[in-house]
């Protein structure tokens, strides 16, 4: 029996909606297929350890970038310049990495990687050796003295002994001018050199008012007549009673070229003048060529 017309109909209408599934399908997983092998083919997946190399590299100032390290975290180190190891004449580079073990971004990491190789545990870095004094000077008189800490400089003249076997003293009316003991050692010689200034006169204020606020390590220049400076560094500073001077300590030669600075101290009584002295010890430790 022959179907009806319009169920036929029906029967084809059916299967071509199944074709049509079908074809659309097929297609669909060719497009997805055919995407897929296209985009393996442009770029490869990302790795996060290599990513992390770049910002690494940068900061610890190895490859500088990307193509410079080549994404491989053992050749940021590679890349680095190599450092000077102090008191050596070896050189030294970062470390490297350990096998296997990848980089990190992030501050932790930058530092790690810019770090300086620590000291072997319990070695402490060895101290400059101090320096060598200069040799005494030759015999030559001073001419100038100058004291930066206390912003002085002044001529010197030369001294004798009053007729009391003591040590004479500039003239009160000239305070800006200081006096060198000229039968003794002349400054950078080998011995004790002597220079002494009024703290104050008549008329105000003198050239060693100052003197007493001198610290250990300050330094005392001395011009002199070959054209040489002697830098003196202060060792200390004193007071001592003139009833209790004491002449050896001051006066006395230690084997080293030395300088002494006196000027008066203490308490002042109106005609009798000071009763103390105060003294400024000092070693030679520099010539230069000006004051």
């Amino acid at each position: 029996m022959t179907a009806p017309p319009h169920r036929r109909s029906s029967r084809l209408t059916r299967r071509q909606r199944r074709l049509f599934r079908l074809a659309r399908t097929v297609t669909a997983a060719g497009v997805l297929v055919a995407g897929g092998f296209w985009w393996a083919g442009d770029e490869e997946p990302v790795d996060p350890v290599l990513a992390a190399a770049p910002a690494v590299a940068g900061r610890a100032g190895g490859a500088g970038g990307a193509g410079g390290a080549g994404g491989d975290p053992a050749a940021l180190d590679h890349k680095a310049k190599p450092e000077r190891n102090p008191g050596t004449s070896e050189r030294t580079s970062e470390p490297k990495a350990a096998a296997g073990q990848g980089a990190t971004s992030g501050p932790g990491a930058a530092g790690k990687a810019g770090a300086k190789p620590r000291a072997a545990h319990g070695a402490r870095p060895k101290a400059a050796p101090a320096p060598r004094p200069p040799a005494p000077l030759a015999r030559s008189r001073p001419t100038t003295v100058a004291v930066p800490a206390i912003t002085i400089e002044a001529p010197v003249m030369d001294l004798g002994l009053d007729a009391r076997g003591r040590l004479a003293t500039p003239p009160v009316d000239n305070p800006d001018v200081v006096g060198w003991y000229a039968k003794g050692v002349s400054p950078g010689e080998r011995g004790t050199a002597v220079v002494v200034g009024h703290r104050d006169t008549r008329t105000g204020p003198a050239i060693f008012v100052s003197l007493d606020s001198l610290s250990p390590g300050n330094t005392v220049r001395v011009a002199r007549a070959d054209g040489k400076v002697a830098v003196f560094t202060i060792d200390r500073v004193a007071t001592y009673s003139k009833a209790d001077f004491p002449d050896k300590e001051v006066y006395g030669s230690t084997g080293r070229p030395e300088l002494r600075l006196l000027t008066c101290g203490g308490a002042f009584e109106r005609g009798k003048g000071y009763d103390a002295n105060i003294v400024v010890f000092a070693h030679l430790t520099d010539i230069a060529q000006k004051i």
